[in-house]
Order: C-alpha cells, then sequence, then structure tokens
C-alpha cells in the first residue's frame, strides 16, 4: 500500500473477489448477454463505473482533509480490515455450494433495457456494494490519497479492471455458448480470493492499528 503498484494490485484482487461472487450485477449481465450478445457485459461494466467513480471523487474532494488525518484512516482501516476478514471467511464458508450455473441463469429477466443503466441500478441496489464502499472503499481512498490524485487513479483502476475482465469472460464465456468455467475452476478461484481477503484484511487492520495515537 506505499506503492503504486501495490495499491493497484491489491484494490484489483479486492475488487475481482467481489465480482466473483453471485450477486445482481452477475444475474443481470448474464440475462443481458443472453438477448443482446458480448457487449452487453462490458456496457453493464461501464454504468457500474460510472456510478462507482462519482463516488470516489465525491468522497475524495469533499472529505479530502478529514480523511488525511491519522485516527481517522486508522479508524477506517480497522473497521475496513474487520469487514475483509469477515468476507473472506464467508467467501471460505460457501465454496462447497458454490456454482456459477451460467447457462442455467441465461434466461433470467432484464430489469431494465439498457446495460449501462442496469449496471448502475443493480449496483445501488445492493446492499453488500453500499457495506463494501461505506468500509473497504472508503479505507482504501484514505490510504491511497496520500500519494495524491494518481494514488487515487491507481486505486480506481485496479478496482475497476476486476469488475471489466471477470463480465467480459463471463459474457464470453455465454457468447461461445458452451460452459468455459467449470464450478471446479470457479470454486478454486473464489476460494484464493477468500483467502487472499482475510490476509489483507488483517494487513489493513495492523495498518490501521499504526495510525492511532
Amino acid at each position: 500500500m506505499d506503492s503504486l503498484a501495490g495499491i493497484f494490485f491489491t484494490s484489483f484482487l479486492i475488487g475481482l473477489s467481489g465480482a466473483l461472487m453471485p450477486g445482481p450485477v452477475l444475474t443481470v449481465t448474464i440475462s443481458q448477454v443472453a438477448s443482446r450478445g458480448f457487449w452487453a457485459g462490458p456496457l453493464i461494466v461501464l454504468g457500474h463505473g460510472i456510478l462507482e467513480l462519482s463516488l470516489v471523487a465525491a468522497v475524495a474532494f469533499g472529505l479530502g482533509r478529514f480523511l488525511t488525518l491519522g485516527p481517522v484512516i486508522g479508524t477506517i482501516a480497522i473497521v475496513g480490515g474487520i469487514f475483509l476478514v469477515y468476507l473472506g471467511y464467508d467467501i471460505l464458508r460457501s465454496l462447497k455450494g458454490l456454482s456459477l450455473s451460467l447457462q442455467a441463469r441465461a434466461g433470467g429477466r432484464k430489469i431494465v433495457d439498457h446495460p449501462v443503466v442496469a449496471g448502475i441500478l443493480t449496483s445501488l441496489s445492493n446492499p453488500y456494494w453500499t457495506i463494501w464502499w461505506a468500509t473497504i472503499g472508503l479505507g482504501y481512498i484514505a490510504l491511497s490519497r496520500r500519494l495524491g490524485p494518481i494514488g487515487l487513479a491507481s486505486f480506481f483502476t485496479g478496482h475497476i479492471l476486476s469488475d471489466l475482465l471477470w463480465y467480459s469472460f463471463v459474457a464470453l464465456a455465454l457468447t461461445l455458448g458452451r460452459k468455459v468455467i467449470t464450478d471446479r475452476l470457479y470454486r478454486g478461484v473464489v476460494g484464493l480470493c477468500g483467502l487472499f481477503l482475510v490476509g489483507f484484511g488483517l494487513y489493513f487492520g495492523y495498518s490501521g492499528f499504526k495510525m492511532l495515537p
């Protein structure tokens, strides 16, 4: 977290761990791709990214001075670390019955007609998204701001790239019309992400304690 590469890499992995888990965005991606084709996937991520970029900008510039205070950064990092450890544990606990089931979901109904709008609305309707940004996201913004605007850019680029790569892969798998991602492979990748979340959550919390008075 003390370098641009560190911010980019860790934000990518944490973002990927969230993108991999089934939720509203995955459901609407499968539905939209089934009727619109591959490009619906990246367009949904575009809507998702527009919403998140607006949030990052609002937090970074509206609370900029507040987020530079050591005790504030430390407290946010501790809370975010606790949530990361819990999230990682919850992911590992759910591995046994986890299944992507792309083909089974492909016939689901569309929430809205346009993929970009669907990406925005499904993100807003997901309580997990709100909790993530109120804890982990806020902590990352506070820590990455120490490197200035380029630190924020590194964080956001890594984060949104994880969404783009995963949902584009899902869209490609559906477009090809065959099961590219086996449940065994899916569970393996998710399990690795779960372990990473636990480890990084402990690091996040430790870094927070060091910033407290």
